[in-house]
């Protein structure tokens, strides 16, 4: 069970991190005169943000932490209502909350992202920010998203954590937002264990993104010799991490180029479906190509053929799905300054993003993870054997009655 990032693992990976361990310099910060001290997250933070077509990046410890971090740089407060897809990770929502703002959960369209005419509908006074979720890999529509923000002056964070290198309409995914939030644990396009990035072309805002993740610090201090521009936390990248995800990092553009060959081989084998059609793709060149899936055009037949395949539809996809975030649906917390009357979310919220998922299933090109109900499909690593392999069980899967 694994991503893009984890099945291309190699000497690459073991010579950056061998350079740390043979410098004892484990923390991003060191002695600057110390020629042994190879700065291997500041690195990573000037490559990720340069093929992100970005001014600055901020390397932590995690996506959430990433999601976090930019919510509070960008003064989310209590009180504030962030608008977010009901088809994400938790951990979107979970951010949005520690930040003691409200999500507000809008529908997803055929893409399997923000449905632009529902995030419009949902705009109150109270809402400050768009949270958009690149899922799957696959774009948002920017220009859409963009231009509602545009008009109601509001924030826009991209969640990337799924979709590192996703191109829409030839700019990356997360250079079109005020933030743009990469994970880099072991399901992504690259990985590193864990680990995150927040990227931007604000000074201003790279400088409160840098201070919030580490005590307040101005950005690229080397030692400890720093004045604090304000209260911080700590959600730092060490080293070791920085090192795998610097090789990663050099990596990416083949990884995609791959998935998208071997999603195209996939797609062709299986053919014209005769019930139901792959998701829509908002920039056919630049998703990810990690994922295929297909929306069958009822529930009856998305059940019948994941099950035949050992798969589950995506409305049981776990915490992926609105309706399945007990700790959401339920209000558990422990945030306690809340009105006791405040409401997340419930199922059957979403009956539009209810339906799509309820006749949706994924195929693995690249992410296996039966949490995400891709837990049948090929890897970066299949061969055309392999994935004709594959292709003949879906269409099996499919007509058989």
């Amino acid at each position: 069970m694994a991503g893009p990032g984890a099945y291309s693992f190699g000497d690459e990976e073991r010579k950056e991190v061998m350079d740390v361990l043979s410098s004892g310099h484990l923390s991003r910060y060191g002695d600057s005169e110390d020629p042994g001290f190879k700065r291997k997250v500041y690195s990573f933070e000037q490559e990720f943000s340069k093929l992100c077509g970005t001014k600055y990046a901020v390397a932590t410890n995690s996506g959430t932490a990433s999601l976090l971090i930019s919510l509070l740089a960008l003064g989310i407060k209590q009180g504030d209502e962030v608008l977010v897809p009901g088809y994400t990770y938790v951990a979107s929502l979970s951010a949005i909350i520690y930040a003691r703002a409200t999500p507000v959960l809008v529908e997803i369209d055929s893409s399997l992202t923000i449905d632009p005419m529902d995030l419009e509908s949902k705009i109150t006074d109270k809402t400050k920010a768009i949270m958009v979720v690149h899922m799957l890999g696959n774009p948002a529509d920017m220009n859409e998203i963009m231009r509602i923000a545009q008009k109601y002056s509001l924030k826009v964070i991209e969640d990337g954590c799924q979709a590192a290198g996703a191109i829409f309409e030839g700019k990356k995914v997360g250079s079109f937002g005020d933030t743009g939030v990469f994970s880099l644990n072991r399901y992504k396009n690259i990985a590193a264990g864990d680990g995150g990035v927040i990227v931007t072309n604000s000074e201003s805002l790279y400088r409160k993104l840098f201070a919030i993740h580490d005590q307040g610090h101005t950005p690229n201090r080397i030692g400890k010799n720093a004045s604090g521009s304000m209260v911080g936390l700590n959600f730092k990248m060490n080293e070791l991490t920085g090192a795998v995800a610097l090789a990663q990092t050099r990596k990416l553009e083949g990884i995609l180029d791959l998935l998208r060959t071997k999603k195209a081989k996939l797609k062709n084998a299986i053919g014209e479906l005769q019930v139901g059609s792959f998701r829509k793709i908002n920039d056919e060149n630049g998703e990810c190509a990690t994922l295929l899936t297909i929306i069958f055009d009822n529930a009856t037949t998305a059940d019948k053929v994941a099950s035949l395949l050992g798969q589950k539809t995506l409305i049981h996809s776990g915490w992926h799905v609105y309706r399945n975030m007990n700790q959401i649906t339920e209000h558990k917390t422990p945030v306690t300054d809340w009105s006791e009357s405040s409401r997340y979310a419930q199922p059957g919220d979403l009956p539009k993003t209810d339906d799509i998922l309820s006749r949706a299933i994924n195929i693995s090109i690249g992410v296996i993870d039966s949490g995400l109900g891709s837990g049948f499909g090929i890897n970066l690593n299949s061969t055309d054997d392999e994935i004709r392999s594959v292709a003949e069980k879906i269409k099996e899967a499919i007509h058989q009655d």
